[in-house]
């Protein structure tokens, strides 16, 4: 048997593509090489699984990417990936602008998903992990590492990027389109945590305290952000950190060049009334640990011993206002939200989503070079280009 479309994939993006695929009476197969379905999906948003964003525009994405975003959304945006949803069966809320299940658990969105591939009666091939795509006069045949062969007349990939690598991520069609004379930009890990060494990851390890940060490329600002941010034993986390990591990881693991960030500890005051707060502490006979009491948590007092003895008051809101790490590098895939680079978006019809390169691939969710901010644009992108490239796949 010839299939219409072949997915490869079975994550957000290959999931609402067999969805939308079936609806239109296409012939369909969904490939995926893990036991089971939508694994990664069962793990974002912590669990919770922040699936869309009220704001959603090609603005939360990275610059190469945004003429394609615009697109995509401009013909499933929003309004339609909530009418999908709701076509589905799922109910969710809304929460300062993230949408989320009204379960809070992501294992209700993919199963919903599940239950409409069933309805639809969508054929899954489990431990499918394909080595081999090749073009023929009909289409696509695709071969497996079990020597399993499928034969389709057009093929999605939708197989994601590297983050999670133990749920599914795989480099393998990297190389297939690349053989197929893609270009690819360089994956690298996003909304990842970095490594820092020094006496404050040491001694403050576990710490949480809400920053402002700024990410500095060769002495140049980049990027920055205001919120959670956790020293561990290896550097520096939390969801601030988690906002500009993207910058940092390119900068490190693409370029090797030299990143630092910069840290306001106490982004509720400003230096002149911090200075002048230290300075009335000295005057009312304060001791030096004392000096940052309700400020900043106690543990800080190790890490500004120094300055806290010296009473040091043009020095110590410096430190404390904008503290220097320079950062060694970023943790690993496991520990990667999401993935910065992968197929180059200008070889992709921005309408269609197809290959500009071999008619008849179509392209959808990370394993193109589109990387949105944290707050469900990920999975936004996923949904909507799943589905418009399965629409444009079924049609052509």
């Amino acid at each position: 048997m010839t299939y219409d479309i072949a997915i490869i994939g079975a994550g957000p993006a290959g999931l609402t593509a067999a969805i939308n695929a079936a609806s239109l009476r296409k012939s369909i197969i969904l490939l995926e090489k893990q036991n089971s379905v939508g694994r990664k999906l069962s793990v974002c948003g912590a669990g919770r699984c922040n699936f869309l964003n009220e704001k959603l525009d090609e603005s939360f994405y990275n610059n190469a990417a945004q003429k394609l975003v615009k697109s995509v959304f401009g013909q499933f945006g929003k309004n339609e990936i909530l009418e999908f949803f709701d076509k589905l069966g799922l109910k969710y809320y809304s929460d300062q602008g993230r949408f989320f299940p009204v379960t809070n658990q992501s294992a209700s969105v993919l199963k919903v998903l599940e239950i409409w591939l069933k309805k639809l009666m969508v054929p899954v091939e489990l431990g499918f992990e394909v080595v081999e795509v090749t073009k023929n006069k009909d289409g696509f045949l695709i071969k497996s590492k079990a020597s399993q062969k499928i034969s389709c007349k057009k093929i999605i990939f939708a197989t994601g990027g590297k983050a999670y690598p133990a749920l599914g991520s795989s480099l393998s069609l990297y190389d297939v389109a690349a053989k197929f004379g893609h270009s690819i930009i360089t994956p690298v890990p996003a909304a990842v945590p970095l490594v820092v060494k020094g006496p404050f990851c040491h001694f403050l390890q576990g710490q949480k305290i809400y920053a402002k940060v700024k990410c500095v490329i060769d002495n140049k600002m980049t990027a920055q952000a205001n919120g959670e941010m956790l020293f561990t034993k290896y550097g520096l986390s939390g969801t601030a950190i988690l906002d500009i990591s993207e910058e940092a990881s390119i900068a490190i693991n693409r370029y090797s060049k030299n990143v630092k960030i910069e840290v306001d500890m106490v982004p509720f005051i400003d230096k002149e009334k911090l200075e002048s707060e230290l300075t009335k502490r000295i005057n009312n006979g304060f001791n030096g640990e004392d000096l940052i009491a309700g400020i900043l948590p106690n543990k800080f007092v190790k890490v500004l011993k120094d300055l806290l003895e010296e009473k040091n008051i043009k020095a110590l809101p410096s430190v404390l206002k904008g503290k220097i790490f320079d950062v060694l590098g970023t943790r690993g895939w496991n520990e990667a939200e999401f993935t910065s680079g992968g197929i180059n978006t200008d070889e992709v019809d921005e309408k269609t989503l197809e290959s500009k390169l071999i008619k008849g691939l179509y392209l959808a969710g990370e394993i193109l070079d589109v990387t949105g901010s944290r707050g469900g644009y990920n999975l936004a992108w996923a949904w909507a280009s799943g589905y418009l490239g399965a629409k444009y796949a079924a049609n052509a």
